[in-house]
């Protein structure tokens, strides 16, 4: 069996298993349903969302777009991550193919990072819409939004990519057990032979120095757009920003909780049981593909009067 793997592989193994929750296996029992239902609102509001945009022509403006492609990275972070979960926890299916690990680790790594740069645009968005919204015409354009993208899209994808490329290469001679319900880094170069340092000092940079500076930037516009939502005298606009302001950072705060995991993953993990970090990684995803439809679109009045003239329609 040894011989065969090695002839099908370079690294020693063919495939791993992911061993969800080891020390607390009742979990995956009361998990499946809530889970499941998190994944249909996810994609069931995403999909909502995005055929709302894509057929209003109101709806046809750079902040619109901004959240179309959210909406679409949750897409892929949902289908990447969830239908593998549950198919372990129903049906046991813990097998994932060596090249399929990696090809999720990357998505994981990469589409996450997309999010965290597409929630620092936005919040400009947000900053020049309130703070110079006589100028917010000539800023945010078209133009403006697909520079974003590409960019959003170039930064993520060529700065997340050496993160599976290395772990690939890595030599897999241990068990090819991962004791989490997804391919993370750490979990996965945790089984290898070879001294992976550089790999998890790579994706600690990384992952601080983007995710940081997005975090960074975001907390930073929304402080300029609350200083200037205190002096408004309106009545009522104090109010209304405050909410909306307020809703967009709340999300936010639970997006960054892949910081707590790492955190938690290496710096407590005498401390915490292992499957707290892959408890939270599992709904990170999950709840906040369920979440940024309804707080970034469906509480946003022009999406819903879009929602309710395509139902108008279709009846």
């Amino acid at each position: 069996m040894a011989a065969h793997q090695n002839d099908t592989n370079p690294t020693g193994i063919s495939d791993f298993l992911l061993n969800c929750f080891v020390r607390s296996p009742r979990w995956q029992l009361w998990l499946s349903l809530p889970l499941s239902l998190l994944f249909l609102l996810a994609m069931g509001a995403n999909a909502i969302l995005l055929i709302t945009i894509r057929l209003e022509a109101s709806l046809h403006e750079p902040m619109y777009y901004l959240l179309s492609l959210l909406s679409l990275l949750d897409i892929v972070l949902c289908l990447t991550v969830i239908p593998k979960v549950l198919a372990i926890f129903w049906f046991d299916l813990r097998p994932i193919s060596f090249s399929a690990c990696f090809l999720q680790m990357y998505i994981m790594n990469s589409f996450l990072a997309m999010e965290s740069c597409t929630f620092m645009v936005m919040a400009f968005d947000h900053y020049i819409a309130i703070c110079h919204p006589l100028r917010y015409p000539s800023i945010i354009t078209d133009q403006f939004v697909l520079k974003a993208v590409i960019f959003i899209v170039a930064r993520n994808i060529f700065m997340c990519g050496p993160i599976p490329i290395l772990s690939a290469r890595f030599h897999y001679c241990r068990r090819n057990v991962i004791e989490n319900c997804l391919c993370a880094n750490m979990s996965v170069s945790r089984l290898s032979c070879d001294d992976v340092t550089l790999n998890r000092l790579y994706q600690f940079a990384i992952g601080w120095t983007m995710l940081g500076s997005d975090l960074i930037l975001i907390f930073l516009s929304y402080f300029l757009i609350l200083r200037a939502v205190l002096k408004l005298r309106a009545e009522g606009a104090m109010a209304k920003a405050l909410s909306t302001c307020g809703s967009h950072l709340i999300l936010i705060l639970f997006f960054s909780t892949i910081l707590l995991v790492l955190v938690l993953t290496h710096v407590a993990k005498r401390k915490v049981s292992p499957d707290v970090p892959v408890l939270l990684n599992v709904l990170h995803h999950a709840c906040s593909s369920a979440l940024n439809p309804i707080v970034y679109g469906v509480r946003t009045q022009e999406i819903k009067q879009g929602i309710q003239k395509l139902l108008k329609k279709g009846w």
